[in-house]
């Protein structure tokens, strides 16, 4: 996952999800309707090993750790995930980011690449259509180029209002942060 990628699902989450492999795994089996057996089938171990990870007579090597915690994010509070998304895409959201953002503009100014830290709130098009992007699996790359768009209209030009004919584009991004 990227920064962005990383951004968003922080904003989805309102508690961290179990910090422990057993308190994991007594998640997992709730999907799995309490079956240790359709749970080992879906990790790729014995049933007796699920068994002894839960009890935390053994713990899993880092792989099958790793792979315990990408299940857990991926089920972790969907009801809240669906419900932040909703509203980003109705409200908007605030987007707080640290990163290179280089410039085109007219004669006579700088298109230097320049470290900033910006602070904006963007409308829900630009909700819609980074979660449009993310379910589409784009890249790291492609959802620069949203915000970096959505960055360009709403604080560089300011909806129009001034820098007409700038051109902004986000280099290199150090950190991106939303709050719905």
């Amino acid at each position: 996952m990227g920064e962005i990628d990383d951004g968003l699902a922080r904003a989805e989450r309102t508690r961290p999800i179990p910090s422990t492999v057993p308190a994991r795994l007594r998640h997992l089996l709730r999907a799995a309707k309490g079956s240790t057996k359709i749970l080992a089938s879906d990790l790729g171990v014995s049933q007796r090993t699920v068994q002894r990870w839960i009890k935390g007579a053994a713990v899993p090597r880092p792989v099958a750790a790793a792979d315990i915690e990408a299940r857990v994010r991926a089920s972790w509070q969907p009801r809240v995930r669906e419900r932040v998304r909703r509203r980003a895409e109705a409200q908007g959201f605030v987007l707080h980011v640290q990163g290179r953002f280089g410039y085109s503009a007219a004669g006579g100014s700088t298109d230097d690449p320049r470290e900033r830290i910006i602070t904006q709130h963007l409308p829900g098009q630009v909700a819609r259509e980074l979660y449009v992007a993310r379910d589409a699996g784009a890249g790291e790359a492609e959802q620069q180029r949203i915000l970096a768009g959505a960055l360009q209209e709403h604080y560089f030009r300011d909806r129009g209002r001034r820098a007409e004919g700038l051109s902004v584009r986000l280099d290199q991004l150090g950190w991106a942060d939303f709050g719905v």
